[in-house]
């Protein structure tokens, strides 16, 4: 166990948000290597944290961009709340320090680890929600979301969107994206992808899902043919 980490209460303090029941946020920061078999991991708060993080940043760009469609919406939607940018915020309040994980996954830094991170926020959000409901859960989002959607004032465009619309425009068709390789355990996998455009060769992308390699691949491409943007 962890228990050099600093105390779960300290992170209340910082979110701002005083658990009614503990168990919530004790299970919220237990990853799958600290968990016993008589004791839960926080998958199931990580699943059900995405689907309110989905909806309640959906309302808070609806609100936010109220003459975007929906493509725009659905476009910043995706960006804000990808692995990255859920690693961002819960590096911003030092998640990494509250981690529950097991003693050997302590040692190799698996509560560094980004899609840990991300994993665990979205659990965290869930575990306000199972605690209060919806309100606080969307106060809490607002609050530690809004400077992100801020950061914004045109629609991201993500590398795969960029590389087909530029395909496209080129009448090279589709790009086709394929897992060249997996390594890594189960609940740590890393992808390889390769991603090729007829006549422009191949992108190659490592990342830790595989719409995040694929990201990557497109990305390695467009850089290899010097183009994207154009």
């Amino acid at each position: 166990m962890n228990d050099v980490f600093s105390p779960p209460e300290r992170l209340s303090k910082s979110l701002g948000y005083e658990f009614r029941s503990k168990k919530y946020l004790l299970l919220a920061l237990t990853h799958s290597s600290h968990a016993e078999e008589a004791i839960a991991s926080n998958e199931r708060l990580e699943f059900l944290g995405d689907r309110v993080l989905g909806l309640i940043v959906a309302e808070l760009l609806l609100d936010r961009f109220p003459s975007e469609r929906e493509g725009e919406i659905a476009r910043r939607l995706s960006s804000i709340v990808d692995k990255n940018s859920l690693a961002k915020i819960a590096r911003s309040i030092e998640l990494e320090k509250y981690l529950r994980v097991g003693s050997g996954d302590l040692q190799t830094g698996t509560h560094k680890n980004p899609g840990i991170l991300a994993d665990t926020m979205e659990a965290l959000i869930g575990a306000v929600y199972c605690d209060s409901g919806l309100n606080n859960a969307r106060a809490l989002i607002a609050s530690l979301w809004t400077p992100l959607i801020e950061e914004f004032c045109e629609p991201p465009v993500d590398p795969k969107t960029r590389l087909q619309e530029w395909a496209q425009r080129k009448q090279l068709g589709l790009p086709k994206y394929r897992v060249s390789g997996r390594a890594g355990p189960d609940h740590e996998p890393v992808f390889t992808v390769e991603v090729s455009v007829d006549g422009l060769g191949n992108g190659i992308g490592i990342g830790q899902s595989k719409r995040t390699a694929e990201q990557i691949a497109a990305k390695d491409l467009l850089d290899h043919i010097g183009t994207g943007d154009d």
